[in-house]
């Protein structure tokens, strides 16, 4: 059985068979779509650029093939770990040997007076998007609330349609949460240079509206008029059934090195989880398509038997207009950013250093730095500053003479 039906449900179906697992398997999932990718929503599938059959993890024939019967449009509400069963929210009661929790993730919702108003919207799934892009129309004003990365990918692609984009942030710059004010600063400019309004420490207090949302209230008493109100200001892993069925949470859904729980019989990959991290000495919980697939591949190969430890580099991507972002490892706790390359040529890399070992990089439209960074990361390489920051020497060659 697996309660989830996104990127780590779809490639734990993968797995299992590639595994040896000849058995039934029983997928679930709340959306009534077969597993698909999320990134691209809110890029090019947002930009018209991809039909709905290009955002599928897999085609619809292959969970045909791989004889997996789809719960679509359905809901757990109980798991019964003694009984090892679940009872769906149809009342049907479904029995397992082996569970995989790829419950995901769901995002955070503004708490305000006219949060509730038509074109309040999110950007998480499929349906969101369809939403949204009924106002994506040139002239029309949108905000967006949050200046992440969904904030400003929805930002670069309203821009590119000819809708007015203002961004109203909290922080004092952009990404303030997951990079250095150096790429910050890249980013706003990038942005602004477009024509994207920046309001920074601004928090929303209120929306108005006729039942459609008209205007955006802030906690300063500013007023911005609104057709479009997007709020991307963060994630929370759904780790409901899990705690209410006495599995181990904290920050997620607590699982060691192989995706598995404190229960045998139960496994767990994707946003839910919080796994164990070599890489950093510490527990972790990521948000990332890398994270739900290497983790459901560890998950499924337990489930059959053997074990594959999980543990690998973080990474991530961000696409805005002709920029393509890669980030290997995790940024937090850096005490030194080398630059490497030139932000005005829009092709430069990031480092972030603590204690002189290289933790993480940011590279804007620079795949090599981005690629070969990782096995350094891995093996938690010190790098002389001076050596990355010296674009007279490859990249290749500063790793290879560590």
């Amino acid at each position: 059985m697996i309660i989830g039906a996104g990127h780590a449900a779809g490639q734990a179906v993968a797995s299992l068979r590639s595994g040896g697992h000849e058995g039934s398997i029983t997928l679930i999932g709340e959306e009534p779509y077969i597993p698909y990718q999320r990134p691209p929503l809110s890029k090019a599938f947002l930009a018209g650029e991809l039909g709905i059959e290009r955002v599928y993890f897999k085609p619809p024939e292959f969970y045909d093939t791989a004889k997996a019967d789809l719960r679509l449009g359905t809901l757990v509400n109980k798991i019964d770990r003694a009984s090892k069963s679940l009872t769906l929210s149809d009342g049907e009661t479904l029995a397992y040997d082996k569970l995989l929790l790829t419950t995901g993730s769901r995002v955070r919702k503004l708490n305000c007076p006219g949060a509730d108003l038509e074109g309040v919207t999110y950007l998480r799934t499929i349906d969101d998007v369809e939403i949204i892009k009924k106002y994506f129309a040139p002239g029309k004003t949108v905000i967006i609330v949050g200046a992440g990365y969904i904030g400003l990918e929805v930002a670069a692609v309203a821009r590119k349609h000819g809708l007015n984009v203002k961004v109203i942030e909290m922080e004092d710059r952009v990404l303030a949460r997951v990079t250095s004010p150096e790429v910050s600063q890249f980013f706003h400019d990038v942005h602004t240079d477009a024509g994207v309004e920046i309001h920074y420490g601004q928090a929303v207090s209120a929306f108005e509206g006729d039942g459609q949302v008209r205007k955006v209230i802030t906690q300063s008493g500013d007023t911005f008029d609104a057709d479009l109100v997007v709020a991307g200001i963060g994630i929370l892993p759904n780790i409901e059934l899990a705690e209410a069925a006495g599995l181990a949470c904290e920050n997620g859904i607590v699982v060691d090195e192989f995706a598995r729980t404190d229960d045998e019989a139960v496994f767990s990959a994707g946003d839910c989880t919080n796994h164990p991290s070599k890489v950093y000495g510490r527990r972790i919980r990521l948000e990332s398509v890398h994270n739900a697939l290497e983790q459901a591949k560890s998950a499924a190969s337990a489930m059959c038997g053997t074990l594959k430890e999980y543990d690998q580099v973080p990474w991530f991507w961000s696409d805005q207009y002709d920029l393509k972002l890669q980030i290997a490892g995790l940024s937090q706790g850096y005490d030194e950013v080398v630059v490497r390359g030139d932000p005005s040529a829009r092709k430069f890399a990031a480092f972030y250093l603590k204690d002189g070992v290289l933790i993480a990089v940011d590279a804007v439209n620079s795949a090599p730095e981005f690629m070969l960074s990782k096995k350094l990361i891995a093996d938690k390489a010190s790098v002389a500053p001076e050596r990355l920051a010296d674009t007279s020497i490859s990249i290749k060659e500063i790793m290879t003479k560590q």
